[in-house]
């Protein structure tokens, strides 16, 4: 018979399990009344074509969470292999200047308002259509309204690292 794991025992089982897939990282921006603020994030999804939908996950403690909330506006920027050092500022963690600085990397803005990251490889503006807490995150889902391909290889992360489709 197998045992239940323990709470404790259960989150480090799934924080190590999550280790394993791999994701596209992305930073999630948006601006308006409430500030301009961005974020690096791996939890973002397609959730449907018709119409175009997506979703992306940000931890209830991110000042950008509120922003969006209030903004009702972001945008989602899927990075290239070149532009780890940006995913690096966005995640608080800057090798080389101050964090969540959008100094770091060229920015355009679109119908919503919200900076769309020039090199990305895709990038999605979207509206705010609704959103729901789970757990220490808030789930956003956006509308939207204009989608851009941009060239390179996506970065991608897992096992707690950056890695390139190419190199896996």
């Amino acid at each position: 018979m197998i045992e239940e794991q323990t709470p404790e025992r259960l989150r480090e089982a799934f924080i190590g399990a999550m280790g394993r897939v791999m994701a596209s990282v992305t930073i999630v921006t948006t601006d308006g009344g409430a500030g301009r603020f961005g974020v690096t994030v791996s939890a973002m999804s397609s959730v449907s074509a018709d119409p175009p939908l997506l979703l992306a996950c940000i931890n209830r403690r991110s000042p950008a969470c509120r922003a969006i909330a209030e903004n009702r506006v972001f945008g989602v920027n899927v990075l290239s292999t070149e532009q780890r050092e940006v995913a690096q500022i966005f995640a608080g963690r800057s090798p080389s200047g101050p964090p969540f600085d959008f100094g770091c990397a060229e920015w355009r803005v679109h119908y919503s308002g919200a900076p769309i990251l020039q090199g990305a490889v895709a990038a999605f503006d979207c509206r705010l259509l609704t959103s729901y807490d789970a757990g220490t995150h808030r789930i956003f889902i956006g509308e939207v309204i204009e989608a851009f391909a941009g060239a390179g290889q996506p970065l991608l992360y897992g096992s707690r690292r950056y890695a390139r489709a190419d190199r896996l």
